[in-house]
Parts: structure tokens; sequence; C-alpha cells
């Protein structure tokens, strides 16, 4: 029997569920960001990204390698100055030895260090809050990480993903896109701590790796103009890091960044930016990171889209 009343819930139903399916499509991402910003500068064109993207909630940033403090006062400020002092940031392990020059520390210096936190507690203690919502954003060397993983396992493993820039897998680095890559090489995050990333390659968690294969993308004269000279609250920040970086580096390198850390950000944002392949990858005890054959651990990007790279970029970065 048809009761009178059943279409009309039925109908209720619908846009309930239509309803509910649409507020699960907008949700945010959550992400923490596990980054070594203050050395080179694609870590602080990623930041800016990551703010002007509604898609993503920064749960927390947490600095990686080398001076965390100092690199903790370099992101207060420029959370402070675009707005953002909301976002928590957690000091993570302090190394020596790195090699990379901390090339923006003027500007660090003029922000204030932050009540001090514990990078791997507070990844921890996020992961245990909301266990499989959160991608960590790992744009440096995997110290953190390792440890994180050494103190509790099985929390790490509740972590949504992991999605990194790291590691080189069929080509290397080079300097244009016009000329040819080199072999695979030992890339930057992954040598300064080979036991930490070979830790999360055995993890288990599920990992999206973007290496240098598909990260260097070059932010050109015209780009790099337009962003510089744009005078938001975001390129300001931009441009004062910038100019620190060129400063450092000139006259021994290029005056183009090549965007390695937004790469990651960007395929949040619309994952055909770079399209993955699942493979197995190994990290050696030399810091390869080599393709094997066997069951994948890790969706890996070998080639990413440019353009629709720019297509995102651009806009949300000179949106005021």
């Amino acid at each position: 029997m048809a009761y009178p009343f059943a279409r009309p819930l039925r109908g209720l139903f619908s846009v309930l569920a239509l309803s509910c399916a649409v507020l699960a499509q907008a949700a945010p991402q959550k992400v923490i960001v596990d980054m070594d910003i203050g050395d080179d500068i694609d870590d602080a064109f990623s930041l800016g990204l990551l703010l002007q993207s509604p898609e993503i909630e920064i749960v927390g940033i947490t600095t990686a390698w080398g001076d965390t403090a100092l690199r903790a006062q370099l992101l207060e400020r420029m959370l402070r100055e675009t707005g953002h002092s909301r976002i928590p940031v957690a000091q993570g392990i302090r190394t020596t030895g790195n090699p990379q020059p901390f090339t923006q520390a003027r500007y660090a210096q003029r922000g204030q260090l932050p009540a001090k936190i514990d990078a791997v507690d507070f990844m921890l203690e996020q992961i245990k809050r909301q266990p499989g919502e959160i991608t960590l954003l790992a744009l440096g060397p995997l110290t953190n990480v390792g440890v994180a993983i050494q103190r509790d396992a099985a929390t790490f493993g509740k972590m949504k993903q992991v999605a990194m820039m790291g590691g080189s897998v069929r080509s290397g680095y080079r300097k244009s896109q016009y000329v040819p890559s080199r072999p695979a090489d030992k890339e930057y995050n992954i040598v300064s701590d080979i036991a930490s990333a070979q830790k999360l390659f055995t993890s288990g968690v599920p990992i999206v790796m973007m290496p240098v294969d598909s990260t260097q993308i070059r932010l050109d004269e015209v780009e790099r103009n337009a962003l510089l000279g744009h005078g938001s609250a975001v390129t300001d920040q931009l441009a004062l890091l910038y100019h620190q970086w060129i400063d450092a580096y000139q006259p021994w390198s290029s005056n183009m960044p090549s965007l390695f850390d937004v790469v990651p950000v960007a395929w949040m944002i619309d994952p055909s930016v770079c399209p993955t392949t699942p493979l197995r990858i190994v990290v050696d005890n030399e810091g390869y990171t080599r393709e094997q054959p066997g069951t994948p651990n890790a969706n890996v990007c070998l080639a990413s889209d440019q353009k629709r790279f720019f297509d995102i970029l651009m806009p949300r970065l000179l949106k005021d």
C-alpha cells in the first residue's frame, strides 16, 4: 500500500541527501604542513597558495630541518602580516650541518617566536583527534615524520595520506625544460634524512609523491613581475622573501625560482595538475628513490600539467 505521505518524505530525504553530498564536497581538506621555509623560496610560494585556497584548511604548520625556531619566527611574521595568526606553528627537531643557507633570515628575525609547541607531539595529537581526516603536506626533509613514526607508528598510520615533494625516480635535476634531464638524482629532501624517508616509505600510510621529475616548474619573468608587483597582503610578503632569497643566492643562481613545493599544493586543489602512477619506491642507503617491482607503496607523479598549474596558481595569488 502506498501511504499518502510517503512521496513527500522520499522527496525530503532526497533533498537532505543532496544537501549532505554538497556539504561533504565543499568541506575543506585538512592539512598539516611540514616545511623548511626560509632556505629556498618555493616554500614561501607554497604557503601563499595555501593561504589563498579555501578548499584547504591548515590545521597547523610544523617547521623542519636546520634552525626550526627561526623558521617558526618567519612563519609567525608571514601569518600575522597576512591575517592568519590563528594558524598554529609548531617547532620541529633542530638539526645541525644544514648545507643550505637560511636566505630569508632577516625577514624571520623580525618575527616573534611563537609559544613553543613540539612538532611531533602536535602532529600525533591532531591525528588522534581527527583520524583518517588529515593530509600531511611534507615539503622538506622528513626528520619530524621519521620521529613521529618511531614514537607512535599506530597513530601515524591513521593519517589520511602524505602528499610530499621529494625524490627523483626517472629523471633528475635540470636547468630548464629545454635541456635533457639528468638521470635520477639524490634529491635534497630525501638525502637530508635517509633513515626517516625509509621509515615513511615502509609505514603503510598512503603516499602521493611528487619527485623532481614533475616539480621543476620555473616562475618566469612575466608571472613573477605580475605577482611581486601586485600589492596584496600575501604578495607583499612573497616579494620581501623573494628579494632576500635573490640577495643571498646571486650571482650564483638564476633569478627564476623552481616551484618544487608548490606542486603538491596545486595537486590538492586539482589532482589533474599532477596525474599519478602507482609504483613501488624503495629508498636505498645512499638516498636514491628507486623504482622496483612489487606491490605499489606510492602514487607517483612523473609529469605535471604546467598550464593547469599556472591556471591555478596565478589567479589565486593575484586575488586580494
